[in-house]
């Protein structure tokens, strides 16, 4: 059993995020809709020849991010744990079906070995890690389930992170040259933060005591 911090293992200023999860959830469901080959072009080999894995990762994707702020909210895990559980089970099944298809669009990228192994990586990280929290939270180890999923977060806003990135990389060596790259700097940085805040916090004086 991981012991049981005091203190909230997630850090203040969490609102920003939660706000920048949801928008680009919903932003990104226009992508449902609209011709990919204007709105996101580098995925139009995907829509052209392997529509239904393309459409399974970006519909189900932005559910498990909004989900999000909804299953770290301590007021609705205390007043409502039975929906607490079924958004986890929502958020469960959103992973496994959009990493799933993620592993094989990654796999069938046209941008090189770099950002396909950064995409399958973040595929298989993403899968594993929340299938872990899962099972955690299924056998009742409840103070390791938080720590999972804290990681499995981490990897779900590679979503926001990616797209802070895209810009950047565009507007200076351009995208051909810096997406490879965003493909590991989306979710390697997030995965190490959040190791690094569990370790801190579980780790300090009031969490030895609990």
């Amino acid at each position: 059993m991981y012991p049981v911090p005091k203190r909230p293992l997630l850090p203040r200023g969490l609102p920003v995020l939660w706000f920048l999860s949801i928008a680009i959830a919903l932003g990104s469901l226009r992508f449902l809709i609209a011709d990919i080959a204007l709105v996101m072009p580098a995925m139009l080999h995907h829509a052209l020849e392997r529509p239904l894995l393309l459409y399974a990762h970006i519909f189900f994707a932005p559910i498990a991010l909004a989900l999000l702020p909804f299953q770290f909210s301590k007021k609705l895990r205390l007043r409502r744990p039975g929906v607490h559980r079924w958004l986890g089970r929502l958020y469960g099944a959103a992973t496994l079906v959009s990493g799933t298809a993620g592993i094989f669009l990654g796999f069938q990228t046209e941008q090189g070995p770099l950002a396909a192994s950064g995409l399958v990586a973040l595929a298989v990280a993403w899968l594993s890690i929340t299938a872990l929290a899962v099972y955690l939270a299924i056998i009742r180890d409840i103070a390791a389930h938080r720590e999972w999923m804290i990681r499995s977060a981490g990897l779900t806003v590679a979503a926001v992170t990616l797209r802070l990135y895209l810009p950047i990389g565009e507007l200076t060596v351009g995208f051909e040259n810096s997406y490879p790259l965003i493909c590991w700097l989306c979710w390697v940085p997030n995965l190490l933060f959040t190791e690094w805040l569990i370790r801190r916090t579980t780790k300090s004086p009031a969490a030895q005591s609990a």
